[in-house]
């Protein structure tokens, strides 16, 4: 038995004064991450595309995202599937053309979708002309990437710098003949790292994003940025094994960028978002924020969410790992909220798939901007894929005993539109990834169909967004028990909400301490045998296995 007081302060509250400006267009719209390869396949080639994108941009808008992040579309050899780039300024003809970019950036406008690109500015593709220029050292060429002579052993062999490695394994360094140097590739070994010390790569760089703007987009999702820069190559402590990470002149970096976003804003108005993946601690996360004097990203990626909790975790640790968020943010800093994304295994997969609507409930209706990876809606699961079918170069460097341990393939398999030849996806039987074999069961057309059903959820979640307790209101977190976590959402005159999941595998009794004796029912998971518009009395009401509720003050 567990009790609070609904909508008065119990473990741990964060007063969001209210607001006497209208928010901006992200912190209010989910931003939902398409992934191309897997989006929608409209030649018929296997392989998700621009215009595949396009014909599908209806159902972000029925869903009501308004904004949506892709991928990398970028010209590539495609050996890491588009993070290797060969040309910032081009799209790769297995995505379209660039027509079919303008066609589908009309498409958002028309439909009130932002449209923001992804910008990769660690590394390029070794087919990339900068890298060709830069091995024959034709200025100014010759310092785009980081390039080191190694060291001499007191035999006389060269060896490498030092002993950083890799993020998908092996050394971090690359010899090449033609130069007589190594060159440095935290990723890949065909993704060499640009030099962002060279102030020459910094503008042509800078000159990347102006391009796309003056294109059009909205904004922008900058990738890996704490790998920017590696600071001193030589000296490094054996027990270094990474190249370390978030130096003072990253952050500079991220406040350079968000000026140039700035500038177009101020020309029309409209503001030009920038979000960034950074691998970070608490103070070095905040950091990305920038000052009032010199703003930088208008937020880091929050993934807290990913790595700070697991299947085994507590509600208890929900609630402090939302708390120590919160507490981050000081009430001065925009939150947001991600669940996975491409590189990370699906929620239904790493929490269980009865716990999908819950964790769409968090992301939804905490404080902040909501970020949806695809398929997220509908709660779509990893695809087992073989040794033979592995693609991802993460997995294919761990090998055959070892590549479900890291291959990125499972959550990047299609997308689940119905039961047709490949989930609807492509006209082709045979895809890049192989289709989840239970797409016959979990689509889009048959949630579509279905009274309840985790679309039904993800939607009337994303309408609840547009209310000023979502938007504007206190959050208040309290965890019952090791099983029932709960948060609240509160704003003066107006309609009070109450998120209440139970984690564990049996039924569990929950007593509301408070002057108000029923709420109702206004979204129910899956799990749920309650429905929309149920009372529920806040005295004394019991949650089943998995069960996640939206409750409010009035029907």
């Amino acid at each position: 038995m567990a009790g609070f007081k609904t909508f008065l302060p119990f473990v741990a509250v964060f007063v969001i004064l209210p607001c006497t400006w209208a928010l901006e267009w992200w912190q209010t719209k989910v931003i939902y991450q398409i992934y191309p390869r897997s989006f929608m396949d409209y030649d018929g080639d296997g392989i998700g595309d621009l215009k595949g994108i396009t014909q599908k941009l209806d159902h972000l808008k029925d869903l009501g995202v308004g904004a949506v992040w892709i991928s990398p579309i970028y010209k590539s050899p495609m050996e890491d599937f588009g993070y290797d780039i060969s040309n910032f300024r081009e799209i790769d003809p297995v995505f379209g053309t660039m027509d079919d970019f303008d066609d589908l950036q009309k498409r958002a406008k028309e439909l009130d979708i932002k449209l923001l690109m992804d910008f990769v500015p660690n590394d390029s593709s070794v087919e990339h002309e900068w890298f060709q220029l830069s091995l024959n050292r034709t200025d100014p060429y010759t310092d785009y990437y980081v390039w080191h002579d190694g060291r001499i052993l007191e035999n006389g062999t060269r060896v490498e710098p030092n002993n950083w490695q890799s993020v998908f394994s092996g050394s971090a360094w690359q010899w090449r003949e033609e130069r007589q140097q190594y060159y440095l590739h935290q990723f890949a070994v065909h993704q060499p790292d640009l030099n962002h010390d060279s102030p020459f790569l910094v503008e042509e760089m800078k000159n990347v994003l102006r391009f796309w703007l003056d294109k059009g987009v909205d904004g922008f999702r900058m990738d890996a940025i704490s790998w920017l820069f590696e600071g001193p190559v030589d000296d490094r402590p054996e027990s270094e094994i990474t190249p370390p990470q978030n130096f003072p002149e990253t952050y500079e970096a991220v406040v350079q960028w968000r000026k140039i976003l700035n500038n177009y804003t101020n020309l029309d108005g409209r503001v030009r978002f920038m979000m960034t993946e950074v691998s970070a601690n608490d103070t070095e996360l905040v950091g990305f924020y920038g000052t009032s004097a010199a703003p930088g990203a208008h937020f880091p990626f929050n993934f807290w969410l990913i790595f700070a909790v697991n299947n085994e975790s507590t509600a208890y640790d929900f609630r402090d790992t939302i708390t120590r968020y919160m507490d981050l943010m000081e009430g001065v800093h925009w939150p947001n909220w991600v669940l996975g994304n491409h590189d990370q295994h699906r929620v239904g997969s790493r929490f269980g798939a009865e716990l999908v609507d819950a964790f769409n409930m968090l992301a939804l209706l905490l404080p902040g901007t909501a970020v949806t990876y695809q398929g997220e809606e509908i709660g779509m699961l990893n695809t087992y894929v073989t040794w033979e079918q592995c693609l991802d170069p993460q997995g294919l460097y761990a090998g055959p005993q070892h590549y479900l341990e890291r291959t990125r393939d499972l959550e990047r398999t299609p997308y689940q539109w119905d039961a047709t030849t490949s989930a609807g996806f492509s006209t082709n039987a045979t895809t890049w990834l192989p289709v989840n074999s239970n797409y016959k069961e979990l689509n889009l057309d048959a949630q579509k169909a279905t009274e309840k059903s985790h679309y039904w959820v993800y939607k009337k979640l994303v309408q609840l967004r547009q209310s000023q307790s979502i938007q504007y209101g206190d959050l208040q977190i309290v965890a019952f028990s090791e099983q029932i976590f709960a948060f609240s959402r509160s704003y003066p005159d107006s309609e009070s909400y109450v998120v209440i999941v139970n984690l564990g595998s049996s039924v569990e009794s929950v007593t509301i301490d408070s002057s108000i004796q029923t709420l109702y029912v206004r979204v129910a998971s899956v799990q749920s045998m309650r429905n929309e518009g149920d009372e529920v009395e806040a005295i004394y009401f019991s949650m089943s296995p998995k069960e996640a509720l939206v409750l409010s003050t009035s029907p």
